[in-house]
């Protein structure tokens, strides 16, 4: 993996925490030489986490919306601070720059973020996995939700388990970097496409 994509909060949450996990996830991707692709956000996790990769050498890549730009909330000390008209292309060029996504704690911004990155995975759109970065706990109960989604059959347990979860930076690269997506592989090596 050369280039993660990043989802983490405009907000810096209740506890400093979450802010020490951004941090040490901006330091692990640069000790990797993994490049950061992130919101573009100076505020909250955002902000931090890209601090934290570029002070550690990282090359960081933020794309932001042209709303949220002339909200000042873009980071001005990025190299590369990419500008699109919506959301939906923001999310597209992120996805197009990474060969995996991660989300930290996070509210609906990041939520949305992350469970299209896992759809467009279920469906075959691209072939990049998806870590969750569990700090303190903060996806319990999504996590315990998502086990009731699969025990009534909404979501299938090969599509939970693809999603790799981790309550810290290292190991959840680790895990990230020997991640195969088989039931993918299978629609491909019968020649569907999702």
């Amino acid at each position: 993996m050369r280039s993660i994509c990043v989802f983490c909060g405009s907000s810096p949450g209740a506890q400093s925490v979450y802010a020490d996990a951004a941090r040490e996830m901006g330091r692990t991707l640069a000790e990797r030489r993994i490049r950061l692709v992130y919101g573009g956000g100076h505020v909250g996790l955002m902000g931090v986490l890209a601090d934290a990769a570029m002070a550690a050498g990282a090359d960081v890549i933020g794309v932001i919306t042209e709303g949220l730009q002339l909200r000042e909330v873009g980071h001005k000390g990025l190299p590369d601070l990419r500008i699109v008209p919506s959301m939906h292309e923001r999310k597209a060029l992120m996805a197009s720059l990474s060969d995996a996504f991660i989300a930290l704690p996070g509210g609906a911004g990041t939520l949305d973020e992350l469970f299209e990155a896992w759809t467009w995975t279920q469906l075959g759109i691209h072939r990049k996995p998806i870590g969750v970065l569990n700090t303190a706990g903060y996806f319990d109960p999504l996590l315990t939700f998502l086990s009731r989604a699969v025990a009534e059959r909404f979501i299938r347990a090969d599509d939970l388990a693809a999603v790799v979860v981790e309550p810290e930076p290292a190991p959840l690269l680790d895990r990230l970097a020997t991640v195969t997506l088989p039931e993918l592989d299978k629609w491909i090596d019968r020649g569907v496409r999702p």
